[in-house]
C-alpha cells in the first residue's frame, strides 16, 4: 500500500514540476454517477463502499497516466479504458468479478506509473 501511495504522490510532483494540469475529467471517461446508474455492474459499484473506493482509485490513476504520458500511449490507454469498461459490464453485480476487474485495470495503470516513475513523463 505505501507503494501505492508514494506512486500517486511521485505523478503529482511530476505533474507539478512539469506544470502539467491534471484534468478535471478524462475526455473518456468519468467516474461513476450514482445517481445514473442503470447496469447491473453500475449499481452494484454504487451499493458497495469497496467497490467504489476502486472505482475512486482507478479513475485518479486514469486521469494521471492519461496527462502525462504522450499522445500514443494516452490513446492505448482510452482503448484500454473502454475494454475495461465492457469487461466491468460483463461482471454485471458479481462482487467477486468487478473487483477482479477492477484489480487487474488498477495494476494496468499502476504499471504506467512505475514507468513513468523511472523514466520520467513522455
Amino acid at each position: 500500500m505505501r507503494v501505492r501511495t508514494a506512486l500517486c504522490f511521485v505523478a503529482f510532483l511530476i505533474a507539478s514540476v512539469f506544470g502539467v494540469a491534471l484534468p478535471a475529467s478524462a475526455a473518456d471517461y468519468a467516474p461513476l454517477d450514482c445517481s445514473r446508474a442503470r447496469l447491473p455492474s453500475e449499481r452494484a459499484i454504487c451499493s458497495n463502499y469497496g467497490l467504489g473506493q476502486r472505482e475512486a482509485r482507478m479513475a485518479t490513476l486514469y486521469e494521471w497516466t492519461t496527462s502525462l504520458v504522450a499522445m500514443g500511449e494516452r490513446g492505448d490507454i482510452q482503448d484500454a479504458q473502454r475494454a475495461f469498461i465492457a469487461k466491468r459490464a460483463a461482471c454485471r453485480a458479481n462482487i467477486r468479478c468487478l473487483n477482479d476487474a477492477y484489480d487487474a485495470r488498477i495494476d494496468q495503470l499502476e504499471t504506467v506509473m512505475s514507468r513513468i516513475k523511472e523514466k520520467g513523463p513522455f
